[in-house]
C-alpha cells in the first residue's frame, strides 16, 4: 500500500488542525513532522500575520517546500472571515451556517475532503485555541458531520 494511503486505510478518515500562534517556523515544522503531515491546508481568510510574519503565505510555502510538505491555500473557500455583510450578525459575529451553505464553501470543502482521504492533512489557522476558531466551529463541525475525525 502506498504510504500516503496508510492515513485512512483501516480507520475512519481524520484530519489534524493547528494554529500557528507565534511559534517559530522550526517548532511548527517539528510538530508537522512528528505527525507525518503531508499537506498543510491554509484556511486563513488572509494568509498573512501581523505578529508572526514567518507565517505569511510566501514564507510559509517556502519553509514547507524545503521540508517536503505540500501547501494548499483554501482560505477563500473555507476562511472564517468571508466577504459580505450577509455572513455577519448585528454584533459582527460570523454566521457559520450561512457560510457553510455557500457554493464556494461547498467546493472548498469537497476538495479538502478528497485530500483528507488521500493524504495526511493538517488544517492551518492563526488561532492557537481551537475552541474559539473557525477551524473547529465551521470547518471541523462540517467535517464531523461527514464522518471525518478532527484532532486539534
Amino acid at each position: 500500500m502506498p504510504p500516503h494511503m496508510e492515513n485512512n486505510a483501516t480507520a475512519s478518515p481524520r484530519v489534524l488542525t493547528i494554529g500557528h500562534s507565534n511559534h517559530t517556523v522550526e517548532h511548527f515544522l517539528t510538530l508537522l513532522k512528528a505527525h507525518a503531515v503531508q499537506v498543510v491546508v491554509d484556511e486563513r481568510s488572509q494568509p498573512y500575520s501581523k505578529y508572526a510574519t514567518q507565517f505569511d503565505q510566501d514564507a510559509l510555502k517556502l519553509a514547507l517546500q524545503d521540508a517536503g510538505i505540500r501547501y494548499l491555500y483554501l482560505g477563500r473557500e473555507l476562511g472564517g472571515r468571508p466577504e459580505g455583510d450577509e455572513f455577519y450578525d448585528d454584533e459582527g459575529h460570523v454566521l457559520y451556517d450561512c457560510v457553510a451553505a455557500t457554493c464556494l464553501f461547498q467546493e472548498g470543502f469537497s476538495r479538502l475532503e478528497r485530500g483528507i482521504r488521500e493524504y495526511k492533512v493538517v488544517m492551518l489557522c492563526a488561532e492557537e485555541n481551537p475552541a474559539a476558531c473557525h477551524r473547529r466551529l465551521l470547518v471541523g463541525r462540517v467535517l464531523h458531520d461527514h464522518g471525518i475525525q478532527v484532532e486539534h
